[in-house]
């Protein structure tokens, strides 16, 4: 069973993160959210990878490698420009050859892994495999409709009016019949060639296509507020580890590791939080859920609920919270007089001021 990894796309609702850096590398417990996802296939023994991949291939080639250091054989896939999940499948084809695989979007969480579906794929082999949630906002998402047996009668792309709150999770397994389905397709109104209507094309032929309900924990990172949430997920399950200085001035509260090379003087940190290697916390306070990434500075000021990427620096400011901060950052407080902000934002930020 080979698997193919999505690792292209804008990721536009990162931004301005994902300007400069590819949306599946951003980290969360200071590990790239693509990496999770890969050790998931190693761990449901796939082994053979094809990864797609956009404008940001040279920076996911550089992470990922060949990718022995997961114990997977990675072969990169280039796509021109993100023409739907469907195309994917398309492209990846002398890749996939006749070999049932497992399509993982690499923005995606899942808590637990996909040992077990893959199992369970191998055992029963149907048609096609997918798996839904329950959602709050099923129009933001591929969106399936079950009969009363359980069964998989339609799927929709982001409706307007959805039949069920039921949405597809970033990872689907297929056997070689979803090739005709992808070269049988039209471009949706979005331009796209999407994978619900080759799902869908399968299920009008009567192909056996199954569902699997995961109650476990799910979140695509494509957005901030997810991004955080499963950094506290994923911080929350860390072993306390101190590798690296913490003086005796400092107080270690919980769940908290410092990563060999860091140090931590005249401070508080309240765990589940990671300091990152080469990184100095100051005469700060860092609380709960909080990822620091390697060498940044934070200096007399607190920090809580937020991710802070490398090379960063946050100096003198009273609270930073629900935040995420990208590389080579400068955070400082502002003059005294007059009471004004002063800021330099790139395209699509968002800002928070109380006034």
């Amino acid at each position: 069973m080979k698997a193919l990894v999505l690792s292209g796309g804008a990721g536009t609702r990162l931004r301005p993160i994902t300007h400069t850096s590819a949306k599946q590398l951003v980290p969360v417990a200071n590990k790239p959210v693509l990496f999770y996802g890969l050790e998931s296939l190693a761990a449901a023994g796939v082994t053979e990878v094809g990864m797609i991949v956009g404008d940001t291939a040279a920076e996911i080639e550089e992470a990922v490698g060949d990718g022995s250091k997961f114990g997977l054989d990675v072969t990169y896939i280039p796509q021109e420009r993100p023409l739907g999940l469907a195309h994917a499948v398309l492209i990846a084809r002398d890749f996939l050859g006749d070999d049932d695989f497992v399509m993982y979007l690499g923005d995606n969480f899942i808590v637990g892994g996909i040992s077990g579906l893959v199992d369970e794929f191998r055992e029963t082999r149907p048609d096609a495999q997918i798996l839904l949630t329950h959602v709050p906002n099923p129009r933001a998402f591929g969106v399936a409709e079950l009969d009363a047996d359980g069964q998989v009668v339609g799927l929709e792309e982001k409706p307007q009016e959805p039949k069920s709150d039921l949405a597809l999770v970033g990872v689907y397994l297929f056997t070689p019949a979803i090739h005709d389905a992808v070269r049988a397709i039209s471009p949706s109104w979005r331009g796209e060639l999407e994978i619900t209507h080759a799902i869908q094309h399968l299920i009008d032929r009567r192909a056996d296509v199954r569902s699997t309900v995961i109650k476990g924990y799910w979140k695509d990172t494509g957005n901030v507020v997810d991004m955080l949430e499963v950094n506290r997920t994923v911080l929350e399950a860390q072993e306390p580890r101190i590798d690296g200085e913490v003086d005796e001035a400092s107080e270690i509260v919980g769940r908290v590791v410092v990563e060999a090379g860091a140090r931590v003087t005249d401070s508080r940190i309240v765990g589940p939080a990671v300091i990152g290697a080469g990184t100095v916390v100051a005469d700060s306070y860092v609380g709960p859920f909080t990822s620091i990434a390697e060498n940044c500075r934070i200096t007399e000021s607190e920090l809580e609920f937020s991710i802070v990427l490398r090379d960063s620096s946050i100096d003198g400011v009273g609270r930073i919270e629900s935040s995420l901060i990208g590389r080579h950052v400068e955070v400082t407080p502002a003059a005294g007089t007059p009471s004004a902000h002063r800021l330099v934002l790139g395209d699509h930020s968002k800002v928070q001021i109380r006034s």
